[in-house]
């Protein structure tokens, strides 16, 4: 009892707080816009090749390199101009301050659903009403737990989908739209963290009031049997 009441309300309005931070409330999405450092290289201009040798020379290298008439041949990239490509700083740094609330939830969920577990009393006939909230709570707890696990997995997603994008556009830099697809997951991901906080702090009210509510039954599921306590 004493772990549940001051820590969930104590972190519910910390996480209150983060929800109204100025670093997620940002209205202009430019602000979080992270420049991309590879530059367009020059267009290589063809002569034309009169010598009939040399054009079936020319033709049997386009063959063996898998270039047909309906694709676009890439950059060849050994390394980067600018030694390594960087993340969106910006986003980074709210990742890292988004991270260590992800996993305070699911400890804290963990914690509590062993407190209500081990409150249930042996399976008995009649009289299992209080039981059933235990039940609940647990569900709750466990489900809770599960979607806190899922941001992290939104998390990693973000990165491997921004690299990827990124090494297309290693790869065909004069393609614009690549460019304009890494902007555009960078404004998603930056809209999904707000959610995830306020997702965060949704679920830490909702969890303390329904402990709140149901406290008696959960610590005394069978009020006539002393023994359900241990």
């Amino acid at each position: 009892n004493r772990c549940i009441y001051p820590e969930f309300i104590c972190i519910y309005i910390y996480m209150n707080g983060f929800v109204t931070d100025p670093t997620i409330n940002i209205r202009e999405l430019k602000e979080i816009h992270s420049e991309i450092n590879l530059t367009v290289p020059d267009p290589i201009l063809l002569t034309d090749i009169h010598d009939g040798l040399e054009g079936q020379n020319a033709k049997k290298r386009k063959l063996e390199d898998g270039a047909g008439d309906d694709k676009v041949g890439g950059t060849k990239v050994f390394v980067m101009p600018g030694g390594m490509m960087k993340s969106n700083g910006k986003l980074v740094e709210l990742i890292e301050k988004v991270k260590p609330e992800i996993r305070t939830v699911i400890e804290k969920c963990n914690t509590v659903k062993m407190w209500v577990q081990l409150l249930i009393p042996r399976i008995e006939d009649g009289n299992n009403f209080g039981v059933s909230i235990q039940e609940e709570t647990v569900t709750e707890l466990r489900t809770v737990e599960g979607e806190a696990a899922s941001f992290l997995d939104q998390i990693s997603r973000y990165y491997i989908t921004r690299a990827k994008l990124v090494s297309k556009i290693a790869k065909y830099p004069h393609v614009e739209d690549y460019r304009r697809t890494v902007t555009e997951i960078d404004e998603k991901e930056y809209i999904s963290l707000k959610i995830i906080v306020s997702e965060l702090r949704n679920q830490y009210v909702t969890l303390h009031d329904m402990i709140l509510k149901n406290i008696e039954k959960i610590k005394r599921p069978r009020s006539s049997n002393t023994d359900a306590l241990y």
